[in-house]
């Protein structure tokens, strides 16, 4: 794997989302960081919780969860908290799912980011 940086236009509010190049037997394929580790069944809470990034969190959770019942799940947090409903989505679908789903605080984990 060798890594590189590459701006991404879909989401100006992050300067700089770096590229992880992949070797396989058909050539190079290119991810962003975040879809390489959701690979690895990590997803990433950052930032307030608000209604729009519990749904993807949600969705990506319930995907992993169709791809492999059985491995864990890793949740990564660093949230100073927010909307409590939105909140309450991904904890609702934490204990909903079969693989077990561990958290990670990095950074803050506070009011509605401790929660989940």
């Amino acid at each position: 794997m060798s890594y590189s940086g590459e701006r991404d236009n879909f989401a100006p509010h992050m300067a700089l989302v770096p590229m992880v190049i992949e070797q396989t037997s058909r050539g190079e394929r290119s991810f962003d960081i975040y879809s390489r580790l959701l690979k690895e069944r990590v997803i990433f809470l950052t930032g307030q919780v608000e209604d729009h990034m519990a749904n993807l969190i949600v969705a990506q959770m319930l995907f992993l969860e169709a791809e492999n019942p059985e491995k864990d799940i890793y949740l990564y947090i660093n949230s100073p908290g927010g909307v409590i409903t939105a909140g309450m989505s991904i904890y609702d679908t934490m204990q909903f799912i079969k693989p077990d789903v561990s958290t990670i605080c990095m950074g803050q984990a506070a009011s509605m980011g401790a929660f989940c």
